[in-house]
């Protein structure tokens, strides 16, 4: 129950972490860590505007969007190592959940007819190509180095915390390919820039420039979300089992790093962005290749 708690409350709150690092670094107040959370529940309030070319996709859409990443985040650990749902091989339906997610957000961005949508759907499109692979990759290193299981077990068994030399290199690598696929789906600089409006640099946010009021809500919450399931595997490769002060220690720390990289970065150009994204799939085919050949006695 608690973790059911914890997903549906925090991933708001932790995104006004990343607004407020922004702010500091540029020297501004900026607004308060709630602020998401406020703005949620106020366009949860408002009217929605829709096309008259929109048809019932494009009603139903963020709604089954943000349905399917709650299903997601059940198979997820978030505060302990034991997920609401579980069992063998759910890393797969994890995977499928959040690609049918994005898969109704891209139906209903071409549903609207604009040739504006179907530019920003096409680069969105582009970068999953890279990260679906390079997810199931993951997994098959962390498969290959601790044994099978749900994805909760998986994540718990690899901890680095467990200072053994091959973990920690795997948990090390893994990490950094799933920051930099966070920063993907999520959006975030260097990929792309949520506080843009230039048509020549809007990825995610010209999918969803038709939808206003409470599906706008929903796909704002579906966003939170999405980084945090990828924000909380990253901690638990790192925390100590059950260890809720190492996990939200960690968790902090991922988004103030967003933060600071944020202040410190420019967006990429596109050419640059799609041989970026290439670097998870690098990363985790490079580890199946060094635990492999660990194990067939090259070390």
């Amino acid at each position: 129950m608690i973790n059911i708690l914890f997903f549906i409350i925090f991933p708001l709150l932790f995104m006004g972490i990343i607004h407020r690092v922004k702010a500091i670094m540029v020297g501004r107040k900026g607004k308060p860590i709630s602020q998401n959370m406020r703005d949620f529940l106020k366009l949860l309030r408002k009217d929605e505007v829709i096309s008259t070319n929109a048809t019932l996709i494009s009603r139903v859409a963020p709604a089954g969007a943000l349905a399917a990443t709650i299903c997601a985040a059940l198979f997820v650990p978030f505060v302990n190592s034991n997920s609401v749902l579980s069992f063998r091989g759910d890393y797969i339906m994890v995977v499928y959940l959040l690609s049918l997610a994005k898969g109704m957000m891209v139906l209903a961005a071409l549903d609207s007819g604009s040739s504006f949508q179907g530019m920003g759907t096409s680069r969105e499109l582009s970068f999953t190509a890279f990260l679906e692979p390079a997810f199931f990759l993951i997994i098959a290193a962390i498969i290959f180095s601790v044994g099978t299981g749900s994805i909760s077990e998986l994540f718990a068994r690899q901890s680095i915390t467990y200072l053994r030399i091959w973990d920690v290199f795997a948990s090390l690598f893994i990490a950094v390919a799933l920051y930099i696929m966070l920063l993907v789906e999520s959006c975030r600089v260097p990929f792309d820039d949520p506080s843009t409006h230039l048509e020549l640099t809007m990825i995610h946010e010209v999918m969803v420039l038709d939808f206003s009021g409470f599906s706008m809500a929903l796909i704002h919450y579906t966003s939170a979300l999405k980084m945090f399931i990828y924000a909380s595997l990253i901690a638990h490769l790192a925390v100590p089992a059950n260890n809720i002060w190492w996990y939200l220690g960690i968790l902090i720390f991922i988004y103030l790093f967003t933060g600071v990289l944020e202040s410190l970065m420019a967006r990429f150009r596109m050419n640059r962005n799609l041989e970026l994204v290439l670097v998870p799939f690098c990363i985790a085919l490079l580890t199946l290749a060094v635990l492999l050949a660990k194990n067939m006695g090259a070390w």
